[in-house]
Formats: C-alpha cells, structure tokens, sequence
C-alpha cells in the first residue's frame, strides 16, 4: 500500500472533521501537500501527520501503520475513540506519538516497545486501562512518558528507573498502587514528576529529593 492509499484509508475512519481540513486528501492531489501531512523531499515518502486540536473524531484506521517512514505522529486534543491499533508498532522510525486528550480505550499495545526511536509518548487523558507494559523497559531513549489520567492499574514499573534520559514522567489520575520504586531516584535528567491521585502507599523514597534536575 502507498503512503497516499494509506493516509486516505485513514481519513475513512474519521466520522467527523468540522474544520473540513481533510478535504484537500484526495486522489487528484499530490498527498505532500496535504493539511497535516510532511514528506522527505527526496523520496516524497510520508515523514509527520500532524492534525492535533481539529475536532477530529473516529478511530484511528490500522492502516496508519503502513506509513513505514512516519518519525511524527501528533493526534493529540481530537475525540478519537476505541483502541490504539496494534499497527502504530510497524512504525520502526518513529520518534514522536502524542495520542493524549481523546477519548481512546482498552490497553496499551505492548508492541508499542517494536517503537524503539521513541523519544515522546504521549497517552495521557484517555480511557485506557489496564498495566504499563513491561516490554516498554527497551524503550530507553524516552525523554517524555505522559500518562496520567487514564485507568491504569497495577505498579510503578522498576524499568522506568533506566530510562536514563527521561525529563518528565507523568502518571498521575491513575490506579496505580504500591510504593514509590527507589529507582526513580537515578533519573538524574528528570524536570517533571507527577505522581499524585493514585493509590500509591509508603514514603517518597530519598533518592528522588536529590534529584536536582527536578522543577
């Protein structure tokens, strides 16, 4: 399948676009030019579908993961709903996912951890449930993990504690239980950590009152 097959198999999951910014995605024009869409000059391959804050709703189409050459993807402050498709995971180049503030449910796709570029993943403001998944312990050049209020259940995962170059984590609004992981205390390029209105008992552990980097 195409990049332009693709991206307009996408656009027939969307029920609703009131802005009608998906009306320039036809086949008569050249998909580079599209609202939201960036391509690499050379090979005019599909690099970046940015269509945050559009009123957007649907579900996002599993064909989105045909797009073999997507670095970006900004769905983020839309209505998108049902569940993240298990085809985001054969998007090997990508390095930006910010699905937050939809209304999308069930859980997180382990396959998610195939991302191995990420640097943000954002899944905050959603209906998801469900556990971190432990496959994301790989996902080590995360800068950004956002989220926070959703439905998740289950414990602070230890692996956060390696993601060395993890600047803000945020998990708060959640289900989450147990104790605080020590670990959290190497993240030594940390600015941000919300953790509030969960379940969470014990102490915050010392380690995390030396991180400096931390605002």
């Amino acid at each position: 399948m195409t990049d332009k097959l693709a991206l307009l198999a996408f656009k027939a999951t969307i029920t609703m676009d009131p802005f009608g910014v998906l009306n320039s995605w036809n086949h008569t024009t050249d998909h580079c030019r599209w609202h939201g869409v960036m391509c690499d000059r050379l090979h005019r391959r599909v690099t970046g579908l940015d269509l945050q804050a559009l009123k957007l709703s649907g579900s996002i189409s599993p064909h989105i993961g045909n797009l073999s050459f997507l670095r970006v993807l900004m769905l983020f402050n839309n209505s998108f709903h049902h569940e993240i498709p298990q085809q985001v995971s054969h998007l090997h180049s990508l390095h930006v996912l910010r699905l937050s503030f939809n209304t999308l449910e069930g859980e997180i796709p382990r396959n998610l951890s195939s991302c191995a570029h990420l640097t943000w993943l954002g899944l905050a403001d959603n209906q998801l449930v469900g556990e971190i998944p432990i496959e994301f312990g790989s996902l080590v050049k995360l800068q950004i993990l956002a989220l926070g209020m959703n439905h998740l259940t289950g414990s602070i995962p230890l692996f956060i504690g390696n993601m060395s170059l993890l600047e803000r984590l945020g998990l708060s609004l959640n289900e989450l239980g147990g104790k605080i992981p020590q670990a959290l205390g190497k993240l030594t390029k940390l600015k941000g950590l919300q953790l509030d209105s969960n379940w969470l008992s014990g102490t915050i552990p010392p380690p995390i009152f030396n991180l400096s980097s931390i605002k």
